[in-house]
């Protein structure tokens, strides 16, 4: 058998990126068609000025200026609009990234972040690197920056999305429903009550499970004040990420807490299976990653605070979809939980709605797809300029 060197490749521009970098490469480390598997954070090999670019501004635009995040986003959602100055710009920082990936040699590429899939897609037309590149999109909705001019193949997260692609040009059998790829421990069974009790929890009261993400930027403070005025009776779990400062807060807030419904604050967990498998609802920002991890556990979302942009319409699919429920005012948001958890048949159908959404084991389909490719051989997508003018004319006419 000839093992195979796998390459997956991602940015710490948020965190959804790198988890599910991590969960397809935790995968491809059980096949034994694999020798090597590298799972690295592509802004490591930038300088400092372009790695704050991408990470450390992205955060204070999402805490200070999202709605300019939301501009942006549906400024650039216009197929190659900005891919002549964002390669130009990337390959001014990259240098360090192109030597490291000619020394490892891969022969299966995996990009989780449009960054190195763009760069890598020129690499590999322009200056011959020998490497099979394919692109999972961590939104449910596909923003034109994900546009590769070389590619083997997508993995998307909708139906939906595969027939966009598709309208717009790109061949159908290249592009692969598989769902985000989250890490398999969230497909695993847990009983609710048990995972309460092996978690401390009062295994027969309701839990409200409120995320500040794993960056700890969410509204987390100004939600736990809300669920001051939930009447149903409740416990709340706070998970503050990695933000020390937003958990000491937190916890100040919990030494003075007068209110019946008992109060848990966390930071950072490994254990968000776990939690998620426990609570009756999610409270916070959906993010693809977040929102693929909670509707593999059949838990429902109440939406709060979306970041303009990808996470409007990562929400919009989960109402769709009867999966989350969104609270535009903080002022109504312990009504609309009390009004869930008083209605145990519409909760009840929310979880089969989140469940039949599900793709839990996306990671499993998009390492088994690749892997069989190898065998196949199958020959790269090249969108030479002609074609690249049809998709932008196609995706012009048909925006809305």
């Amino acid at each position: 058998m000839f093992r195979r060197r796998v390459l997956i490749l991602s940015t710490s521009a948020g965190m959804g990126h790198v988890r599910a970098a991590e969960a397809l490469g935790k995968v491809f480390r059980l096949q034994p068609e694999t020798e090597e598997v590298l799972t690295v954070d592509a802004l490591k090999f930038t300088n400092k000025i372009f790695r704050d670019f991408y990470s450390s501004l992205y955060i204070q635009l999402v805490e200070k200026a999202p709605t300019f995040l939301g501009w942006w986003y549906k400024m650039t959602d216009e197929p190659w609009k900005t891919d002549r100055m964002r390669l130009m710009l990337d390959r001014l920082h990259t240098g360090p990234l192109v030597e490291f990936i000619e020394s490892f040699a891969p022969d299966i590429t995996v990009c989780t972040h449009f960054l190195p899939a763009e760069l890598i897609s020129h690499w590999i037309s322009q200056a011959g690197l020998r490497t099979r590149l394919s692109i999972v999109v961590t939104d449910f909705h596909f923003h034109a920056m994900w546009l590769c001019r070389l590619f083997h193949r997508y993995f998307v997260a909708t139906e939906e999305t595969r027939v966009h692609l598709s309208r717009l040009g790109l061949p159908e059998e290249r592009v692969t429903v598989s769902g985000i790829p989250i890490d398999p421990v969230f497909s695993q069974p847990l009983d609710r009550s048990e995972a309460r009790r092996a978690l401390g929890l009062n295994p027969n009261l309701p839990l409200l499970l409120v995320s500040a993400g794993a960056l700890g930027v969410g509204p987390a403070e100004v939600v736990v004040e809300s669920l001051r005025n939930v009447t149903v009776p409740v416990q709340i779990v706070v998970v503050c990420g990695k933000n020390p400062t937003l958990r000491e807060r937190l916890l100040q807030t919990k030494a003075g807490w007068k209110n019946s419904s008992p109060l848990k604050v966390l930071g950072f967990t490994q254990e968000m299976h776990r939690w998620m498998a426990a609570a009756d609802l999610l409270i916070g920002k959906p993010g693809g990653l977040t929102a693929s991890e909670a509707m593999a556990r059949g838990l429902p979302m109440v939406v709060v605070a979306p970041i303009p942009g990808q996470e409007e319409l990562n929400s919009d699919y989960l109402l769709e979809q009867g999966a989350a429920i969104k609270c535009h005012e903080f002022t109504t948001l312990a009504y609309k939980v009390d009004s869930l958890l008083s209605n145990p048949a519409r909760l009840q159908s929310m979880r089969e709605a989140a469940r039949n959404a599900a793709h839990p084991n996306a990671a499993q389909t998009i390492v088994r797809r690749l892997l069989e490719d190898e065998y196949e051989e199958p020959e790269p997508i090249w969108i030479n300029r002609k074609q690249k003018h049809q998709i932008a004319q196609v995706a012009k006419a048909v925006k809305l």
